[in-house]
């Protein structure tokens, strides 16, 4: 079938051209408008830091300094005024954040959530001083209810903190991750006036210290290994002043005193030691927060800097790779075409025909069968399109001498061996024959009859590797012989030859030249039909003539085929395919196929009365004999 005519190569070439130009615009424009967008979204982000981030933060101040007298006013009952105090502080920086938060639009999905977390947390925080006035709520619980809001708003810090610059965005990571630390000191201090109350160290309270102090240093930690030298120096400092140090010998005393004893006598000093401490990390947290924001205006500034160069270069690119490439489209154009039409040849004329003759011969390919492809161009691709052509056909040329090589090769193997066996086999069966003559035992001609059975099932399987390699069974007859001996000498052949019946044929007979190929043919399609169905039932074999010749059926009553796979084989025994290897399970099939080839035989299946298969064999006139006669070797 002729390839469907499509547009020119000029058109296509055409079309090639300017998909990866218009994509190369477009790109470009995506890049810049990405570029802008991030430059924007950094100067977008000084909103959120006013509106959003210092307002929040001064909440959390607010949350922690109200956690810690709250949790000191419900050990000691003493500080009510401080905790009122505390709580109108706390207020009036929640009303002002709510006030500018309120105010932000065209907020991030994530960012939405956590800010709506956030304001969940501060609506909560009524009820949670509900609880510390009703005296409900144990120091722990007290901690674990505060800190919960102030998580919230970390969280939220998480979800601001997408600055498109890698750099920026870790300094302002670790920036919020000390600010989490410094959440930890909070908690801490709250937890120690617990401490300070009862005298000793509870199981639960150096539990929860002891990973609130770990959590605090894990922080501490990776933020300063982010942290740049413009912004950690400052907590380098502290964290060798002694304040920073006399807190850390308190964290490891409460961490590993027991429950059962008391406090030390150093406990007095936690709390100021806690104290020194939160006012430095409240300074550097400050002046961190303070160095990040005004880092990224100029960041933004230079980024819509880079995109004004940047673009302005890449479209003068882009104009240029368009220029270009329709400058050399033309000579392209007649090149391709030139490869197309020596390719053309290659395939249709010189390489088919070349493959066409090699499937039957195993002569080497002439010097004109294997000549390189040629094509006049000044492209190193199309050259080496021309190269990669010209290997393709010396592989497939040397494919198809190899493969016709071990077609024969094989073919050899399977018509020597057959024949050998076919000879030993054809001494045993005479051989067979003399014992059956010599004995009188009925258990030793019993058992030399099944030797002689399974004798002639060998010779037949030997006689089928003759026939796949296109060669003729050694032995034949040369006068006519009755079909119904030819019939019963192919179900003789069978292993399972007591179920088949076979009915009385009409007085045909078939020619001495054909009666081994055509009981070969009939003992393969009787023996599928015994070995596809089930045991106790029967096979039928029946015949009758037609004004075309002679049809014999052999009907199976198996469990059938499908239609699409019994379509597939009717095809494969009409069109006589050549024998693959590969699918030696369909041995017989391919025999029959040969077999009905040889001598114009046609050989169909179809579905049985009974559900099963029948294989229908139509032998022509020219097969058959004008009288029957007895059958003579």
């Amino acid at each position: 079938m002729p390839p469907t005519r499509g547009r020119p190569i000029a058109l296509k070439l055409l079309a090639l051209l300017l998909v990866p130009l218009l994509s190369l615009a477009g790109l470009w424009a995506f890049a810049a408008s990405l570029t802008g967008v991030d430059g924007l979204r950094l100067l977008a982000i000084n909103d959120l830091a006013t509106n959003v981030a210092t307002p929040s933060e001064q909440v959390n101040i607010e949350l922690q300094a109200e956690r810690l007298v709250s949790v000191e006013f419900l050990v000691t009952g003493r500080g009510a005024d401080a905790v009122a105090d505390q709580r109108r502080k706390t207020d009036r920086a929640v009303t002002t954040y709510r006030r500018l938060s309120g105010g932000m639009r065209e907020l991030s999905p994530q960012m939405t959530a956590q800010l709506a977390a956030l304001n969940g947390g501060l609506a909560r925080l009524p009820d949670i001083r509900r609880e510390l006035d009703g005296d409900v709520r144990t120091p722990l619980e007290v901690i674990a209810r505060y800190s919960d809001i102030v998580d919230a708003s970390f969280r939220m810090y998480d979800a601001m903190v997408l600055v498109p610059d890698m750099s920026l965005f870790r300094q302002a990571r670790a920036v919020t991750m000390l600010g989490e630390a410094k959440e930890m000191l909070s908690r801490e201090r709250a937890l120690i006036a617990v401490l300070l109350d009862q005298a000793r160290v509870g199981i639960r309270e150096r539990a929860a210290f002891a990973e609130m102090a770990a959590t605090r240093r894990l922080l501490y930690t990776q933020a300063l290994s982010h942290l740049d030298g413009g912004l950690r120096g400052a907590y380098e400092e502290m964290a060798a002043s002694p304040a920073y140090l006399e807190f850390l010998a308190a964290e490891d005393v409460i961490r590993s005193t027991s429950s059962d004893d008391g406090l030390p006598a150093a406990a007095a000093t936690w709390p100021i030691d806690g104290q020194n401490l939160w006012a430095a990390v409240e300074r550097n947290q400050a002046a961190a927060v303070k160095g990040i924001t005004d880092r990224v205006t100029p960041t933004a500034v230079g980024m819509l800097v880079k995109l004004g160069v940047a673009g302005g270069a890449g479209l003068i690119v882009v104009v240029a790779s368009v220029l270009i490439s329709l400058r050399f489209r033309k000579r392209l154009v007649r090149e391709l075409a030139g490869l197309r039409d020596a390719a053309t040849e290659l395939a249709d004329v010189r390489l088919a025909g070349l493959v066409r003759r090699l499937r039957t011969s195993t002569e080497p390919p002439t010097a004109d069968e294997s000549a390189p492809l040629r094509v006049d161009t000044a492209t190193s691709e199309i050259a080496d399109i021309v190269h990669a052509f010209n290997e393709v056909q010396s592989t497939a040329v040397e494919a198809a001498v190899d493969q016709a090589r071990l077609r024969h090769g094989v073919s050899q193997v399977f018509v020597n061996l057959a024949r050998r066996n076919q000879s030993l086999l054809h001494r045993q069966l005479l051989q067979l024959d003399g014992m059956e003559r010599a004995t009188e035992q009925p258990e030793i001609l019993a058992d030399l009859f099944k030797l002689d059975h399974l004798t002639t099932r060998m010779r037949r399987h030997a006689e089928s590797l003759i026939i796949l390699s296109d060669q003729a069974p050694g032995r034949g007859w040369r006068n006519p012989v009755p079909i119904h001996d030819v019939i019963r000498a192919a179900v003789a052949e069978v292993e399972e030859y007591e179920r088949v019946e076979v009915l009385q044929p009409p007085p045909v007979a078939l020619l001495g030249s054909v009666v081994t190929d055509v009981a070969h043919l009939l003992a393969e399609l009787v023996e599928n039909a015994t070995l596809f169905s089930p045991p106790q039932t029967r096979v039928d074999v029946r015949s009758s003539t037609t004004p075309h010749g002679f049809v014999i059926e052999v009907e199976d009553r198996g469990l059938g085929l499908p239609r699409t796979e019994l379509d597939e084989l009717n095809d494969r025994l009409v069109r006589t395919p050549e024998f693959d290897l590969a699918q030696s399970d369909r041995l017989g099939l391919f025999v029959v196929s040969r077999l009905a080839a040889r001598h114009d035989i046609k050989v169909t299946l179809a579905v049985s009365p009974y559900g099963g298969l029948t294989a229908r064999v139509a032998l022509p006139s020219a097969l058959l004999a004008d009288q029957p006669v007895p059958a003579g070797r």
